[in-house]
C-alpha cells in the first residue's frame, strides 16, 4: 500500500525508540509531528536493571535514541532541569543517537528529537523522564575557597574534594563541572595540586574590580564506580583595586603599585645570608596587627645566636611557614642599606602600618633579586603565579596539551554578561 508523505511521517515518529536499558514508543496526537508537545512519558517506558518495578532510568545506562522504518534522526537535545546538556553522537545514517557523557542521578530530563521521513517531511518528539538514585554510592563533595568576600588581584580559587580523584578521565568530569565565571570575563584554567585539591587562576592577575562567581554542576553526576557528585555551596569573590608590591632585595627597597601607578617606595631589609627571603610571587594570606614571633617555630634552636622572641606589629602574612612583611624598629638603621632579617621583610613601624592598611588579602607581593629559593607554587601559601601559564595548563585534565587560547565554552563566556 502506498503511503502519503503525511502518513509516512507519522509512522516513522511512532517507531522512534528511546532507550535507557529498555525501549518505549510514543508520539504526539493528531498525526502532525510539528504539533508535538512535551509530555511525561515515564509511565509508558520500562527500564532494565531497576528493582521493585520503579519507572525511573538507571543513570549508569547510556541514553539511546533509534529510528526505525524509513525515518532518520536529524537532531537530539537532552537537558536536565538544571540546564545541563548531555553530550552525544549521531550515526552517519541518522538511525541512532547515543549519549557520550554520563547522566545525573535523581534528575529530571527532557529529550527533544527531530526526525524526517523518507520523503524529507519533518517530525518532532519530546520525551521526559527521571533518573534514579543509585542504591550504593559514595559522595564527592567540593568545598570552594576562600570564603566569599573581597580579595586582591592575585587570589586563586581553590576546590577541596573530600575523596581522591586519580583517574584522568574522572578528573576531566570533575573539572568540566566546576565553573568559574567573571565580569569582565578572562581566560583561566584549573590546575590539579594533588588528588584532592584544585586551584583556578587566570592567565594574568584578575583585572581590578572583577566579580567572580564559582559553582559546581557535579550534583548527581557520576564521576566513577559508585562515586557521584554532591551539591556544593557556590562562591562569590569581589576583586578590589590592583595592589602589587615589588620588593627588590638587592636594592633594599619595596615599591607599591596601585592600579599600575607607583604610589610609594619604602626602604626595607630582607633575609640575611642563610635566611634569604624567597624570590617570586606571593599572595597575601592575612593580616594581624600583633604577632609574637619566636625563632623556635621556624626551627631555630633557643639560645642560639639567631634565636629570637619578639612582639611584632603590623604583620602581613605571605607564607604558612612564617614569612611576613612587618614592623621591625630594631633594624631601622639597616633598612634601605642591608639585609639583616631571618627571611621576613622588615620596615619602620610607620611604614609597616601604612602597608598594613593599604594591602589586602589576595594582593600580590613579589620579591626579586634575592639569593633565596623561589616561592613554591603550592603547600606554603599561594605561589600559584610562579608557574608559567604553559606549566599551569599542564596541570589541567581538560586543556593540558591543547593549543593555548579560549575554548568554545570560554568564547561563550567571554561575551558580555551580567553577574
Amino acid at each position: 500500500m502506498n503511503h502519503s508523505p503525511r502518513t509516512r511521517t507519522v509512522v516513522s515518529c511512532t517507531l522512534l525508540v528511546i532507550a535507557l536499558g529498555a525501549g518505549g514508543t510514543a508520539c504526539s496526537s493528531g498525526g502532525n509531528p510539528l504539533a508535538a508537545k512535551p509530555y511525561d512519558a515515564t509511565d509508558q517506558l520500562s527500564f532494565k536493571g531497576l528493582k521493585g518495578g520503579a519507572k525511573k532510568a538507571d543513570p549508569d545506562k547510556a541514553l539511546e535514541v533509534t529510528a526505525e522504518d524509513d525515518g532518520r534522526i536529524t537532531d537530539v537535545t537532552a537537558t536536565d532541569a538544571a540546564g545541563r546538556f548531555v553530550a552525544g553522537e549521531l550515526s552517519a545514517d541518522g538511525t541512532r543517537w547515543h549519549s557520550t557523557s554520563p547522566l545525573a542521578a535523581n534528575a529530571h530530563y527532557t529529550v527533544r528529537v527531530s526526525t524526517e521521513d523518507g520523503d524529507g517531511a519533518p517530525g518532532r518528539k519530546v520525551l521526559t523522564f527521571d533518573t534514579s538514585i543509585p542504591t550504593t554510592k559514595k559522595r564527592l563533595d567540593v568545598k570552594f575557597g576562600p570564603d566569599s568576600g573581597d580579595y586582591g588581584v592575585g587570589q586563586p580559587v581553590t576546590a577541596q574534594l573530600n575523596r581522591p580523584v586519580k583517574d584522568r578521565t574522572q578528573r576531566a568530569i570533575v573539572e568540566r563541572a566546576l565553573r568559574v565565571d567573571s565580569v569582565p570575563a578572562v581566560q583561566g584554567a584549573w590546575h590539579w595540586v594533588d588528588d584532592k585539591e584544585l586551584h583556578y587562576r587566570p592567565k594574568d592577575y584578575w583585572p581590578a574590580h572583577t566579580t567572580v562567581q564559582v559553582h559546581s554542576n557535579l550534583d548527581g553526576i557520576k564521576v566513577g564506580d559508585r562515586l557521584w557528585g554532591a551539591k556544593s555551596k557556590p562562591l562569590k569573590l569581589t576583586i578590589g583595586d590592583s595592589i602589587i608590591a615589588v620588593t627588590d632585595a638587592s636594592a633594599h627597597s619595596m615599591t607599591v603599585y596601585k592600579n599600575g601607578d607607583d604610589i610609594r617606595e619604602l626602604p626595607v631589609t630582607t633575609g640575611k645570608p642563610g635566611f634569604e627571603t624567597r624570590n617570586g610571587v606571593k599572595v597575601v594570606l592575612g593580616k594581624q596587627s600583633f604577632v609574637r614571633m619566636r625563632s623556635a617555630t621556624v626551627g631555630i634552636a633557643e639560645g642560639s645566636a639567631d634565636s629570637y622572641d619578639l612582639p611584632v606589629y603590623w604583620a602581613t602574612r605571605l607564607t604558612w611557614s612564617g614569612e611576613y612583611v612587618h614592623a621591625a624598629p630594631w633594624s631601622v638603621g639597616s633598612q634601605g642599606y642591608a639585609n639583616v632579617s631571618h627571611g621576613c621583610t622588615g620596615m619602620s613601624t610607620g611604614n609597616a602600618e601604612w602597608f598594613f592598611n593599604t594591602i589586602h588579602e589576595g594582593d600580590v607581593v613579589k620579591v626579586v633579586n634575592s639569593n633565596g629559593d623561589t616561592m613554591e607554587p603550592f603547600g606554603n601559601g599561594f605561589g600559584d603565579w610562579n608557574l608559567a601559564w604553559k606549566q599551569w595548563r599542564q596541570g589541567s585534565a581538560l586543556v593540558a596539551g591543547k593549543p593555548d587560547g579560549p575554548s568554545p565554552d570560554d568564547v561563550a563566556r567571554l561575551r558580555p554578561q551580567s553577574v
